[in-house]
């Protein structure tokens, strides 16, 4: 982002807006962390802003600041369209391309309002007039704190906003522990402190709100693990049966791939989660190292992410997915073996 993008945004938000913020779909603790930060910023400056998500998150999600006053579009379509509609501006976090928002894109892309992008995901899409874009960054949370400094507003961030955006970061960067976690990001965590943000409040908020039935489902998908020594590998899979056993509510599978990427000698995690609704094999990769998981991803599974963190999709059964992901592993062991 440039100065003059910089001084632009300025003036535009210099006098009261109707503002939309939008994440991705199926919304994480970065989503929901940038979007309601930057949603207390913007109330803080006089605008009528809303954030707008495609559809529900977990429920470990629902105690951040802000949050009992999203809007959902799956199920108050007609309101958020309206909304959006309306909007002077629409801010885009946590993705780069409007697919991402699954049902929204047609209403945002028809939107006239003036979109600016906020986001750490690699090659994005050109649809927005403002793009802040940045693959080094931890976390789209770090980088709305970065926003508000451009802007010349970090002496306004309140606790809600420190709490939003601390929130964010520490979801997206594994609790500080991924190498997309800099000694710029702690030197804005530690700020973020100073502002107000309650650290082991926020992680106990986040980590330690398990159900019993998520923890079973845990330990299903842990039997279900296997590791193919050669590739360096591990996999795991969670078939609808098994998640239907175990009750399994959104977000109970978060995180589950990294146990496989814990494992000695492992480059390469993945998850396979069937999902009947949608017809799908949901697949979440985790790589350590130069291996980039985005490439494979983009390459098979129509999706991408990070060097080191992708998801993406397969419209074969759960058996035939595992046998195309094993299937394909030999083109990459070198370099796997070579990590």
């Amino acid at each position: 982002m440039t100065k003059e993008d910089i001084l632009n945004i300025k003036q535009l938000l210099s006098t009261p807006k109707k503002i939309v913020i939008v994440p991705h779909k199926n919304p994480d603790g970065d989503a929901i962390g940038s979007t309601l930060g930057l949603y207390h910023y913007l109330i803080k400056n006089k605008h009528q802003a809303q954030v707008i998500t495609p559809n529900d998150y977990p429920s470990f999600l629902k105690w951040i600041p802000g949050e009992a006053n999203i809007l959902k579009h799956d199920t108050q379509t007609k309101t958020c369209d309206s909304l959006i509609n309306d909007a002077d501006i629409i801010f885009t976090l946590d993705f780069n391309a409007l697919h991402r928002t699954g049902n929204m894109e047609p209403v945002l892309a028809a939107s006239k309002a003036i979109k600016i992008m906020i986001d750490h995901h690699q090659a994005p899409d050109d649809y927005a007039t403002y793009v802040f874009s940045d693959v080094s960054m931890s976390s789209t949370c770090e980088m709305v704190y970065h926003f508000i400094d451009m802007l010349g507003d970090l002496n306004i961030i309140d606790t809600n906003m420190a709490t939003c955006i601390y929130a964010g970061i520490m979801t997206d960067t594994g609790s500080f522990r991924f190498s997309s976690t800099t000694s710029k990001t702690h030197r804005v965590v530690a700020d973020l402190i100073d502002k107000g943000a309650n650290n082991s409040e926020i992680h106990n908020n986040i980590y330690d709100s398990n159900s019993y039935k998520s923890l079973q489902l845990l330990g299903c998908a842990l039997t279900n693990l296997n590791v193919i020594p050669e590739s360096r590998t591990a996999y795991i899979t969670l078939s609808q049966e098994e998640l239907n056993r175990y009750d399994y509510k959104k977000g109970d599978t978060e995180g589950i791939v990294n146990y496989g990427l814990s494992l000695e000698n492992i480059v390469l995690a993945a998850i396979f989660i069937e999902d009947k609704q949608e017809g799908i094999i949901k697949i979440s990769l985790r790589s350590k190292g130069n291996f980039s998981v985005n490439d494979m991803s983009r390459t098979h599974f129509e999706g991408g992410g990070h060097t080191n963190a992708a998801g993406g999709k397969s419209y074969l059964s759960l058996k035939d997915t595992v046998e195309k992901f094993i299937s394909i592993l030999p083109s990459y062991n070198k370099a796997l073996n070579n990590e």
